[in-house]
């Protein structure tokens, strides 16, 4: 053999070895990508039911307005309403937005900050979304107790000092729970990202 045949081979193997890593990376892109974006699939299919549940609820609270007499109970209603209507879309959007990162499009790095913004934003949702539970527990008591027995739970104290202890600490149990799986959801993702720098 001579020595451009060597020179030749060389440069051929050289070529193919550098497809192979093109390949070997492109894929690992791809599975990674898909790893990804199954992460939130679970919490997608859960977080898109609850929204649905909210709209119907809002639908409902909105046929029945009418039963609601006072302006008190309108407020209520007009409360409630708004946040089964606002909150389930913020989140869904949010969350959408962090489960359709393309990993392939930028610079890791890059990929790493926009991520990290919008699970920021995710997570901020959260918390409001905790706070507007409380508000949500206080409101929609009075509107449904008006619109499915018609009572106004304004004038009958008793029902409050049952129905806001208990709820509050199962709201808190229960907030705490998914705030913390919506946060180690997120590390985990930031985790597989990071991986990849």
């Amino acid at each position: 053999m001579e020595i451009k045949d060597l020179e030749s081979l060389w440069s051929e193997m050289d070529r193919e070895l550098e497809n192979q890593k093109k390949l070997t990376k492109t894929l690992i892109m791809e599975m990674t990508q898909q790893k990804y974006s199954n992460k939130f699939q679970r919490v997608s299919v859960f977080e898109t039911i609850g929204g649905i549940i909210c709209i119907l609820a809002g639908v409902f609270i909105m046929t029945q307005f009418s039963e609601l007499d006072t302006w008190y109970l309108q407020l209520c209603g007009v409360l409630t309403i708004l946040i089964l209507f606002v909150l389930p879309v913020l989140t869904l959007r949010s969350l959408y937005r962090v489960q359709t990162i393309q990993i392939s499009d930028k610079a890791v790095s890059e990929t790493i900050v926009g991520y990290v913004k919008a699970k920021n934003q995710l997570l901020f949702l959260q918390r409001l979304g905790i706070y507007l539970s409380v508000v949500l527990m206080l409101t929609m008591l009075p509107v449904a107790s008006k619109i499915s027995s018609g009572k106004d739970l304004f004038q009958e104290s008793t029902a409050w000092f049952l129905y806001v202890p208990v709820m509050s600490v199962f709201l808190f149990f229960f907030a705490r729970w998914g705030y913390g799986c919506y946060k180690s959801l997120t590390d985990s993702a930031e985790d597989l990202l990071r991986q990849m720098e």
